[in-house]
């Protein structure tokens, strides 16, 4: 009875994340592709945030509003991808049950900021197009600092007590979690008894994070897009889209792999699908997000002209 005991102690003290478990002969080779992948979003956003700040033509509400997401893309998958390094390296998935729930609470907090943020940039854009004269007096720099403030904290208690009620689950079965990290889906399914109400708030939070903002962007868009369409000039109305199409693409990218990931039917079917989608929002986006962000906009690819030289030589002669 004691040994039971101890066994089930040990259980819920820990966890194991079988990540890629199931393909063993690439893990060496995805340990690579992640690695470097990492490192270039870190250089990218990083590159980003200093030449906003460099660059006094980008001192404007929307260039803020882009260093403030390339600052929480860096945060977004330092959570998960440093985690998935170490278990790729080592081989081994074992991770504690207080830095699990450090970690899924961390990526919630952050992928719910994420969605707030992108609407803050769409709105920024419906000021910008819409309401150009009253744009300096709307978006001045108070209020884009409230926005992103808002967007930071607005859904941390909401994240802290979902990662509470999941953890205070009782989990009296397997404790493999077939996932990289430790999200929400793959954990209720290791926990023991009824979790309606778990799978519930969870369907609630995912109305709350994205089905939401989304449906604020989308509405944002149909009056920009309308407003667009009835400029005279045509060369106005491609100024005005191109403006628009890169945060059109990343928001498409995030929330419609995050979407069918927590709003779809619960199936051990799809857990290969889960792991896929997870890697879009989670690792390939937010190494696309810069490459959009810069090649697809003039003044970036301007500025980073003009910084990226200066950069070199000071580096050169600070080695010399």
């Amino acid at each position: 009875m004691e040994h039971i005991l101890k066994a089930n102690l040990t259980i819920m003290m820990e966890f194991i994340l079988l990540g890629f478990a199931d393909i063993p002969q690439l893990q060496w080779f995805l340990f690579g592709l992640f690695l470097v992948i990492y490192l270039i979003i870190l250089l990218e956003n990083s590159i980003i945030i200093v030449i906003t700040k460099a660059d006094v033509t980008l001192h404007t509400p929307m260039y803020f509003f882009l260093s403030i997401f390339s600052l929480l893309e860096i945060c977004f998958v330092s959570v998960t991808l440093p985690r998935m390094l170490m278990d790729l390296w080592t081989q081994k998935g074992t991770i504690s049950f207080l830095t699990c729930a450090t970690q899924m609470c961390f990526f919630l907090m952050l992928a719910g900021t994420e969605c707030f943020l992108l609407t803050v940039m769409a709105y920024d854009r419906y000021v910008a197009i819409c309401n150009p004269l009253q744009y300096p007096l709307v978006m001045n720099p108070e209020v884009c600092v409230q926005l992103v403030v808002a967007s930071w904290i607005s859904g941390a208690p909401f994240c802290i007590g979902q990662t509470c009620q999941i953890f205070s689950l009782p989990f009296c079965g397997s404790n493999q979690i077939n996932h990289f990290f430790c999200d929400i889906p793959p954990l209720l399914k290791l926990a023991c008894g009824d979790i309606f109400v778990n799978e519930l708030v969870v369907y609630i939070t995912a109305v709350l994070f994205t089905t939401l903002p989304f449906m604020l962007i989308l509405g944002f868009y149909i009056r920009i897009i309308s407003t667009i369409l009835k400029l005279p000039s045509e060369t106005g109305r491609v100024k005005a889209f191109s403006t628009c199409s890169s945060h059109i693409i990343v928001v498409l990218l995030f929330y419609g792999s995050a979407t069918v990931t927590y709003l779809k039917p619960k199936s051990n079917q799809y857990e290969g699908i889960d792991k896929l989608l997870s890697l879009v929002y989670t690792v390939f986006t937010p190494v696309f997000n810069p490459m959009i962000y810069s090649l697809r906009n003039k003044d970036v690819r301007q500025a980073m002209r003009k910084f990226l030289p200066k950069l070199l030589t000071f580096s050169y002669g600070e080695t010399v």
